[in-house]
């Protein structure tokens, strides 16, 4: 799925990735919600529970974190889904750039938090 995208956003989700493996080695990664709108899923990443899901639309790749609404995140990295109880999430577009510690942070404190 990662690799059809062939274009940026397959390149951030990729890198993302491989953030996520290097943060928590034994989670979980698989696609779900596949669909006649979406043929290629979600990917979602596990550990003790969904960590985060990785969606790709047009302008941007979202990375939405289920319970973000209870991880610190001093580096700001949250920047949609902001009003929500449990989630939040991270919109990354073709210029952005990431955090990485941060956002490897971020997902070890996710699996800490799923315990």
């Amino acid at each position: 799925m990662i690799r059809a995208l062939g274009d940026w956003r397959g390149e951030v989700l990729a890198r993302l990735r491989a953030l996520i493996l290097e943060a928590v080695p034994q989670v979980r990664e698989e696609i779900k919600w596949r669909k006649p709108s979406n043929p290629a899923g979600v990917p979602v990443w596990s550990c003790g529970g969904i960590l985060c899901t990785g969606e790709t639309y047009k302008d941007k790749v979202k990375f939405t974190f289920m319970k973000g609404a209870a991880l610190p995140d001093p580096a700001g990295l949250f920047n949609a889904s902001l009003g929500g109880n449990a989630r939040r999430a991270i919109d990354i577009k073709a210029d952005d750039s990431l955090d990485e510690s941060a956002f490897k942070a971020l997902i070890r404190e996710a699996a800490r938090l799923n315990g």
